[in-house]
Parts: C-alpha cells; sequence; structure tokens
C-alpha cells in the first residue's frame, strides 16, 4: 500500500480548508510537514489532486473523486480505533443543526442519546440551513437536520418532521383582532425575517411567490429570539416556526395572524453526504433521532417543557 492515513488525513484536511497552512493549524502539524505528505501521495500515484490557483488549493476531477473515498477510509479508521479503545462502536459525531432546530429540539435529541451511550461524543454545530448542507457536503458534518428541501448534487435528504410557520405580532399591532387577513393587508407592513440562506427565509419567499418582491423587510436577524424581540417592540410583524412561538403565545406577549391561501408549511429533513459511511455510532444517532420522534407527525406533537 502506497498511502498513509496520515496521507489521506492531509488530503482531506486542505480539501475542506483550501490551503495547506489551514490544514495544518486543523492536524496541529507544521506546514512543511503537510505540503510534503501531499506532495508524496501525488508522487506515489503520479496523480495531481489540486489546481494550485495562487495560494489556494482547489480540488480538480482527480481530488474529487477521491474525497468522499478517502473520508469514508478515514471513517472506518476512526470507528475501528474507538472500537478498539473504549469497546464500543460509538465514536465521536459531528452534528449540524439549523438554528430553528438546534435551539428547540437537537439538544433534546442528543442529551438523551448521551445519557443512553456516556461513551459516546457528539459535537453540535447550529447554522443556518444553507450552511450546514454545505458542511455535510464538504465532509465536515456527519448529519444534518435542516429546514427545507435544500438541494445538492452531493447530498441526501430524508424527510423528518412537518413543521409550520406563523405570522405574528405584538398585541398592539393594528391588524391584531381584524380576523382573518389577505396578502395586501400583511404585505402593507414593515416585516423582521430570518436572513437569506435560513430555511425559515426560504419557505416565506416560497410561501408568498410572486408577491414576495412586495415584502418590505425593515430588519433580518440571524436568531428567532431576536426576532421576537423585535416584532414585541413594534418594528413590525414576523414570521417563524410555530415551535419557537409556544411561549410567547400562551403568555399573550406576541400574538398569531391569520393569513388567508398562504401555505406556511415545511418540512425538516435528515441530510448527509451520499457518500458518507454510516459508521455503528452514526447509525445509532440516527436510529435514536427517528424513535424519538416516531409518534409525532408534526413539530406540535413534540412536548417542550414551558419557559416562563
Amino acid at each position: 500500500m502506497r498511502f498513509t492515513l496520515r496521507q489521506l488525513e492531509i488530503f482531506v484536511a486542505v480539501a475542506q480548508t483550501g490551503s495547506a497552512s489551514r490544514a495544518a493549524e486543523r492536524l496541529a502539524l507544521s506546514q512543511s510537514a503537510t505540503s510534503t505528505a501531499l506532495a508524496e501521495l501525488e508522487r506515489a500515484y503520479s496523480q495531481v489532486l489540486f489546481d494550485r490557483v495562487g495560494k489556494s488549493l482547489r480540488l480538480n476531477d482527480t481530488g474529487q473523486w477521491l474525497l468522499p473515498r478517502a473520508t469514508q477510509i478515514l471513517d472506518r479508521a476512526h470507528e475501528l480505533e474507538e472500537s478498539l479503545s473504549a469497546h464500543t462502536a460509538v465514536g465521536p459525531l459531528r452534528l449540524g443543526a439549523s438554528l430553528t432546530i438546534g435551539n428547540y429540539l437537537a439538544t433534546l435529541f442528543v442529551a438523551d442519546f448521551l445519557q443512553r451511550h456516556p461513551e459516546s461524543r457528539v459535537q453540535l454545530a447550529v447554522h443556518n440551513s444553507t450552511a450546514v448542507v454545505a458542511s455535510v457536503a464538504r465532509f465536515e458534518l456527519d448529519l444534518g437536520l435542516v429546514e427545507g428541501d435544500l438541494q445538492h448534487p452531493d447530498v441526501v435528504a430524508e424527510p423528518w418532521l412537518r413543521d409550520e410557520l406563523v405570522v405574528f405580532a405584538a398585541p398592539s399591532h393594528p391588524l391584531v383582532g381584524q380576523g382573518s387577513l389577505t396578502r395586501d393587508q400583511v404585505l402593507a407592513q414593515d416585516w423582521i425575517l430570518r436572513e437569506p440562506g435560513s430555511g425559515t427565509r426560504g419557505t416565506v419567499e416560497h410561501a408568498f411567490g410572486e408577491d414576495r418582491q412586495r415584502l418590505k423587510v425593515r430588519l433580518e436577524l440571524e436568531h428567532t429570539e431576536a426576532i421576537k424581540r423585535a416584532v414585541e417592540a413594534g418594528l413590525g410583524l414576523g414570521c417563524i416556526s410555530r415551535l419557537a412561538l409556544r411561549d410567547a403565545f400562551r403568555r399573550g406577549s406576541l400574538v398569531p395572524l391569520q393569513v388567508r391561501n398562504l401555505d406556511l408549511g415545511r418540512a425538516f429533513y435528515l441530510v448527509r453526504h451520499r457518500h458518507k459511511y454510516i459508521s455503528g455510532g452514526l447509525a445509532s444517532l440516527i436510529e435514536h433521532i427517528r424513535a424519538s420522534t416516531a409518534g409525532a407527525t408534526s413539530t406540535d406533537d413534540i412536548h417542550l417543557s414551558p419557559v416562563p
């Protein structure tokens, strides 16, 4: 065998970071050692794996072919190492979640999973859905939980749960108490929305269709709690998951608005790279997530402890 696991590890790190120096920092190696190992791998097979563009390294066709295969080999090696060290098939897992799922659901599933598998380790990264899918496509995450069906040629998306967004306002807003509203009525108002690239923003724009150009977006925020505070302050209407609004509706600090002919339903998805090796630990985590919500047809069926 003319390659080593260390060479494959360095190759994958360079592919994900785009430079030998950043890969060296990630792996706690010197830049010269990283560059030498990569050059030895290319020389052993008389193959060039990257296009050199200035100081950056970009995968060429051969490198693109090798990346998923090298990642699978490394995943299997890590699983074997964990099994030999701890006598278990559950190794370190890298989970990514969109902000809505990460803030309201993922931590519950991860906490329960860790209690059932005390020897395991989970890294949970919370970003918007587009960023999570991109990280899965680069093999930086083992599994992603995202809002909306975001298409990517290297990623497989499996439907998981149904969810619903809700248009809402402060109790003092003039539209509160007017019953069922038209699109024109709500489009005439200022809006506080999630940033472009988030699953929530994509669902809102898809629901409004061609009318999305008429949305008067006064403020864009990355976090649902910030949107709730801005709407409470009277800055405009909001639209986020009903999951994130349960306590505010119960307290009366925010009020749902009914808008006619506006479908705000969506799905949550489990996403993984189509060439990702499913280790024993990853299979256990996927099974645990599905089992935890097996009786739920939507997020409305999931019990969350009220927040005062």
